[in-house]
């Protein structure tokens, strides 16, 4: 992610932020990649402190959201708020490749954004998407529940903003479908998405794969529609950790931060080796302090070329 700069004095501002440090208020445009003065701001802005501009009475992240968790169990107001924050820094990144602007008259995803805690008690919730419609757990966003699924579920890593990129990735996948060009060279990588995927699901849980040379994650080798979602969401996660660390003037060898912009490079690997370089570089920092390391996994020969078909593909809005 950049960082910003307040439009009155300059000062740097982040994405999250609401106020310049001068006291100006400030609203995120998505379009411009910029803060502005806080005018025609969302109507969400007071209850979750979303700090994107209107396009109408919402914001573009927030009128992508059909429905709320249940407000009457108190935490989940701040559930939402920070399920939110996750769901508009993920759309911010996309939409440097122009998803979701002005120029793309594609579809928009539907988010449904349930807890497991109601007014009436506690509830059951599927993350998933279908047809276009994205389910998200925000009882997920508290660090603790977070943590104690990691552990139970064996992941190395589990996130509100990696859960948005993993079902925003299905969804980008029902777009990109329509070019036969894509259905066809997904196929030969990922394989054959039409297979069940109900049988897929019970095999993997009652026999789970290890992943191999092959796949990013254990769960990358259930079915071809997870792999595809989890080789986005870490294609998503690596070139915006080359973005940040681009933005805050990280150096690498051999890599110019000035000007740098990690969405507008094409070659695949020249964004994946940096990104690793910046992820080897944070882990040793991440030792002092016994925090763990920033990217815990192996880019394969396989993997990468996945990661290229998803580049390729991403960036420019089907």
């Amino acid at each position: 992610m950049q960082v910003f700069r307040c439009p009155v004095c300059e000062r740097p501002v982040y994405f999250h932020n609401t106020r310049c440090a001068c006291g100006q208020e400030v609203a995120f445009d998505p379009d411009a990649q910029a803060m502005r003065i806080a005018v025609n701001t969302c109507a969400n802005r007071d209850r979750i402190s979303c700090n994107w501009v209107a396009d109408d009475k919402l914001c573009r992240s927030c009128a992508m959201t059909r429905t709320v968790p249940d407000l009457g169990a108190p935490e989940n107001l701040g559930h939402w708020r920070m399920t939110e924050n996750a769901k508009r820094w993920m759309l911010a990144n996309l939409a440097r490749w122009g998803w979701f602007g002005p120029e793309d008259h594609g579809e928009r995803p539907v988010f449904r954004l349930l807890s497991e805690q109601t007014s009436k008690g506690e509830a059951n919730v599927t993350m998933g998407h279908a047809n276009g419609t994205i389910t998200i757990n925000v009882t997920e966003s508290d660090e603790a529940v977070r943590a104690e699924r990691r552990a139970e579920l064996g992941e190395l890593y589990r996130t509100m903003l990696g859960h948005m990129r993993h079902e925003m990735a299905h969804f980008l996948h029902l777009r990109l479908s329509r070019d036969a060009g894509f259905v066809t060279a997904f196929r030969q990588l990922f394989g054959d998405e039409r297979a069940d995927y109900g049988e897929a699901l019970k095999r993997h849980y009652k026999n789970p794969r290890t992943a191999d040379d092959n796949y990013i994650s254990d769960y990358a080798t259930m079915h071809p529609h997870e792999d595809w979602a989890e080789t986005v969401a870490h294609l998503l996660h690596l070139v915006d950790v080359l973005d940040s660390a681009m933005a805050v003037a990280l150096t690498l060898p051999g890599v110019e931060t000035d000007g740098y912009d990690a969405y507008a490079q094409t070659d695949t690997e020249a964004v994946l080796n940096r990104a690793v370089q910046v992820s080897i570089a944070v882990n040793h920092v991440n030792r002092a302090v016994d925090l763990p390391d920033l990217y815990p996994f192996v880019l394969t020969r396989g993997v990468r070329e996945k990661l290229a078909l998803a580049h390729g593909t991403l960036r420019t809005p089907a």
